[in-house]
């Protein structure tokens, strides 16, 4: 069973759990490459910069994670493709003198593999996949929505290797499935946002000023305000887009900060509108929180 309680404040932490590229044309799909270049750099092979932007949120209760990063399951091959650092979500806890063993709930927009691969990791490192995989977060649940859960073990997505065994079946008896809009811990609400996936899901709370927004790869960096910025990976564009204008307008109006889970400059940023009058939104970054 979930818990259900009162509104609590958390005390949130950005986590950077690890910066790796993807393919240009694939992270903004219908948009060109003459336009998307302008709004980001690429690289010899076409790849733009990307980070795996995590949440903290604690109170004297809960240690909660929101999003595990790609963690630390790859070979060689794969970190050459992906320019993948080795760094992992175990890296930014241990910089805050936490544990894995202390996360309470690790709560994911959806199961893709830079947003969950690192909720397990090798149980022999020495062996690397031989040696079999395990928990991560050793006592924590794991939040996902059903659509979710059942969409990544039948694989059902736009790309074959995004839903893989290695960080689904070690976890599979700390899954807790949400249908719908929910209150997964006091304080903290989960509502689907589909269009990346059918089943993702956005994530809010609060902490002592601000009210927080995480939609997963909705919006997932500042260059994909454009309404038609959506991903190539994405299984619904026409979704996504609507989906995307309606998280952005409500971050405008009740003034609710924006995470963004995959830029690598500006993890939080307000969303306003447009100065000069027309439709549409601007992402500022926020400094500190």
């Amino acid at each position: 069973m979930i818990e259900r309680g009162s509104t609590n404040a958390f005390k949130t932490e950005v986590l950077h759990t690890g910066r790796f590229k993807l393919d240009g044309g694939g992270m903004f799909g219908i948009i060109p490459q003459a336009l998307w270049s302008k709004w980001v750099e690429r690289d010899e092979a076409n790849r733009v910069g990307l980070e795996c932007n995590a949440m903290l949120l604690q109170d004297d209760e809960r240690c909660v994670l929101i999003e595990a990063g790609f963690g630390e399951k790859w070979n060689e091959k794969d970190r050459g493709i992906f320019a993948m650092e080795t760094r992992t979500a175990v890296d930014a806890l241990a910089e805050r003198g936490i544990e894995p063993e202390e996360i309470t709930d690790v709560i994911l927009t959806h199961l893709h593999f830079d947003h969950a691969g690192g909720i397990t990791r090798w149980s022999d490192p020495g062996r690397g996949d031989e040696g079999g995989f395990e928990p991560t977060f050793p006592n924590a649940r794991i939040i996902v929505q059903a659509r979710e859960w059942e969409d990544a073990l039948s694989n059902r997505s736009t790309m074959t290797r995004t839903y893989l065994e290695s960080h689904l079946k070690p976890i599979a008896d700390r899954i807790v499935t949400i249908d719908g809009a929910s209150e997964v811990l006091p304080g903290i609400t989960v509502s689907p946002v589909p269009g990346h996936t059918w089943g993702q899901q956005s994530v809010e709370w609060s902490d002592d000023t601000h009210m927080f927004t995480f939609p997963g790869d909705v919006c997932p960096t500042r260059a994909h305000v454009h309404p038609s910025a959506s991903t190539a990976y994405d299984v619904e564009p026409w979704t996504n887009m609507n989906t995307k204008q309606t998280v952005l307008n409500r971050c405008r109006d009740e003034e609710r900060l924006l995470v963004l889970g995959h830029d690598p400059e500006a993890a939080i940023v307000r969303c306003i509108g447009r100065p000069d009058g027309r439709s549409g939104h601007v992402l500022e970054t926020v400094d500190s929180i």
